[in-house]
């Protein structure tokens, strides 16, 4: 009898710490990261035939370079597939950042944990250890969060890969900004934990613009494709901090938005050409039909 294996997988926005969940900062340091799951997914589906013939497939509710972690989405949705949901969360997350590691991709563990697990996540990254710190926001942060936090998705492409590659060049020659900047994300991820889970939303607007400071640290390209439609936006005080989601240097973007600044950052959003991505939280991480 044929058999058919349906997987449905979310993607993740990444708050703080992301880059430090990298080799070999994580080896040397050790990273942490605050992220979260949406309701955005990358879906697979296996047929297998009579004759063992084996078919997989992907749908995917974002573009591939959204900077929300789809790559590793969908290797943990391939490595589900074939298990057929008889591992852990945890495992699956770690065969499938294995298998992107076969294929040489330098990054880290966090989108694949994220998607693995789904709700909020505070993670430490303890050389190829991931510990999970207990972790639960405030349901008035969570809302604070749902209702100010926009995504907008650019349309420019990136490339994690060659970002990455440039960045861990110059951590493997010692340069000390990439260090400083490394050291400046890890610490504002624990900031944002704080914020989060006490409801003190000065420390997530200050988690926010330490990640953005340490990112500059590490390539100012980073941000560059979004300065010129978020800087207007900051000046006039509608967006109070904002990251590039993932590496950065194009995909999305989420933007904390003062109570009064939502309609404004989206109307610029727009007025730019890129696409605001509708969302909530997704609580539940891969689920296996």
């Amino acid at each position: 009898m044929a058999e058919r294996i349906e997987v449905a997988v979310p993607v993740r926005v990444d708050l703080a710490g992301g880059w430090t969940d990298v080799q070999p900062y994580a080896g040397d340091f050790g990273g942490e990261v605050v992220n979260f799951a949406i309701n955005r997914y990358i879906r697979s589906v296996m047929e297998k035939d009579d004759d063992g013939r084996i078919r997989v497939e992907y749908t995917s509710d974002m573009p591939t370079g959204s900077g929300l972690g789809t790559s590793g989405a969908m290797n943990v949705g391939l490595i589900a597939t074939i298990t057929g949901g008889g591992k852990s969360p945890e495992d699956i997350a770690e065969l499938a950042f294995q298998f992107e590691a076969l294929l040489e991709n330098r990054g880290g563990r966090q989108d694949q944990w994220a998607a693995a697990r789904g709700g909020f996540n505070h993670l430490l990254f303890l050389g190829d250890e991931v510990e999970e710190i207990p972790f639960e926001p405030m349901k008035s942060a969570r809302n604070w969060l749902r209702k100010h936090f926009v995504i907008a998705y650019s349309g420019i492409e990136h490339k994690s890969g060659d970002i990455h590659s440039g960045v861990w060049e110059r951590y493997d020659q010692g340069d000390e900004s990439v260090i400083a900047g490394l050291h400046l994300i890890r610490g504002a991820a624990r900031k944002m934990a704080d914020g989060l889970q006490r409801d003190r939303r000065e420390l997530v607007v200050e988690a926010l613009k330490d990640v953005c400071e340490g990112v500059d640290l590490l390539d100012s390209s980073i941000h560059d494709p979004f300065r010129d439609v978020i800087s207007p936006l900051q000046e006039a005080g509608s967006v109070v901090a904002w990251k590039a989601l993932g590496a950065g240097g194009g995909g999305s973007v989420g933007l904390l938005c003062s109570p009064m600044g939502v309609s404004a950052a989206i109307s610029a959003i727009e007025e730019a050409g890129w696409e605001i991505v509708e969302w909530d939280y997704e609580n539940h991480g891969v689920q296996v039909k």
